[in-house]
């Protein structure tokens, strides 16, 4: 079996967008994923947009995906990790961390500092990114829906 790590072209897009579905799926939020393999081909061929695939013999493992933004604070970008996902029967056989490491390799030149949201329930992902030497600090994270602002604004008149 070969295994090898590229990074996804806009022709990847129905196989990415796939992925997400089933990480989506496994996390139990589905329902909530609205993007499209159009909206994915757009998404790859833009250069802020990572998405470095994992593949045995041509098929996917895995992906991880990050975008490069700013980071207002230091005046420099960051890589902003959005998704990491191993499919089950690939896990534990190091596909997650080839991922991470290989993430790790585009952001080297630049020295730019990797971040990323992880659930507090999620005690696997901790272990695993504690191994890789990452720092684990606590943070609630909100999001505001425009359902919900648009609301508050339409009642605040």
């Amino acid at each position: 079996m070969t295994d090898s790590i590229r990074r996804a072209r806009p022709d990847d897009a129905a196989t990415v967008r796939t992925l997400l579905g089933e990480l989506a799926d496994h996390q139990e939020e589905g329902e909530y994923v609205r993007s499209t393999p159009e909206q994915w081909r757009e998404f790859l061929g833009r250069d802020e947009v990572i998405v470095l695939l994992a593949e045995r013999d041509g098929h996917p493992t895995g992906y991880v995906s990050a975008l490069r933004r700013p980071q207002l604070w230091t005046g420099q970008d960051i890589l902003a990790l959005d998704d990491l996902y191993v499919r089950e029967e690939f896990r534990d056989a190091g596909v997650g961390r080839a991922l991470m490491l290989e993430l790790a390799r585009h952001a080297l030149p630049e020295q730019l500092t990797i971040g990323w949201g992880v659930r507090p329930d999620n005690v696997q992902a901790h272990r695993f990114y504690a191994r890789l030497g990452a720092a684990l600090r606590p943070k609630v994270v909100a999001s505001w829906s425009a359902d919900a602002y648009a609301d508050l604004l339409t009642s605040s008149k």
